[in-house]
């Protein structure tokens, strides 16, 4: 089988969020796409068929599970579309529903991605989670930032949203993996969609992802996606509206996420992705 690898969200094959992708005309079994997925090593790969049209069907693999939808996977599922079959609107089956993602050449020749999510939902947290929560992470309560508060929130797979009030809490992120990790599991998240807010329309975040047998991941479109969604069900910011989002730059991986926040609907979250 012939894997082709991306990063996503990024211009740089020292940047963004690698993600394998494959394309054929039938899906391999459960079994061999989850073993080609822990022999590639990245957080996601994709599995694509049929091998052409506008029309496919997507399935997304952690080296430890199937992953409902992944979104840095689904742009660089774009990207390699857009290389092969040229620009266009590519609909996608996923798990949780239909995915549409624009492809389109940009002047400077790099390829990009824009995906529309499923409708984002939003839950609350009990505060017993939330401790719960914080001591995996070692955090406290009062760090905090309660003008944005805890939630989980989705937009085609579960993050729990926690703001912090500085940036240096965010930076160091030193938490335990077991314990998260037995937490995501109970509820059912993908990431910890973790936040530290610059200015008006710009955020910092970084992505735990023990549960698929990744510490962090560098750049997160599911949680983007979700992030998006929250901040227009609590109605943060006028809509609508655009927010950049900076991520993996403490891993040494820069990526920028650019999310498109509509009157109502899916999220749009946008990106580049470079072949490795």
């Amino acid at each position: 089988m012939t894997i082709d690898r991306f990063s996503a969200f990024t211009t740089i094959s020292t940047g963004g969020n690698p993600a394998g992708v494959w394309i054929g005309d039938n899906l391999p079994d459960s079994k061999t796409m989850q073993q080609i997925a822990a022999d590639i090593g990245f957080s996601e790969t994709a599995f694509v068929v049929p091998k052409s049209g506008l029309n496919r069907t997507i399935r997304y693999y952690s080296p430890e599970g199937e992953v409902p939808f992944c979104g840095h996977a689904t742009i660089a599922t774009g990207v390699c579309l857009g290389e092969n079959q040229g620009a266009g609107t590519y609909q996608l089956s996923t798990i949780v529903g239909i995915i549409s993602v624009v492809v389109n050449q940009l002047e400077n020749g790099y390829w990009e991605a824009a995906l529309t999510s499923v409708e984002p939902q939003q839950r609350s947290i009990e505060n017993t989670s939330l401790l719960e929560a914080l001591e995996a992470l070692n955090w406290r309560l009062d760090e905090l930032d309660l003008a944005l508060p805890p939630s989980f929130a989705y937009a085609g797979s579960w993050h729990l949203v926690l703001a912090v009030k500085d940036y240096n809490r965010l930076e160091q992120l030193d938490y335990n993996f077991n314990r998260l990790k037995t937490f995501m599991i109970l509820h059912q998240l993908t990431t910890l969609q973790l936040i530290w807010q610059e200015g008006p329309t710009l955020f910092h975040v970084r992505n735990p992802f023990p549960v698929g047998g990744v510490i962090e991941d560098p750049a997160t479109g599911s949680a983007a996606a979700a992030l998006g969604g929250y901040l227009r069900a609590i109605e943060y910011l006028p809509v609508p509206t655009k927010v950049l989002i900076r991520q993996g730059e403490t891993l040494g991986r820069p990526s920028q996420l650019t999310v498109e926040i509509p009157n109502a609907g899916g999220i749009v979250v946008r990106g580049t992705a470079v072949r490795l």
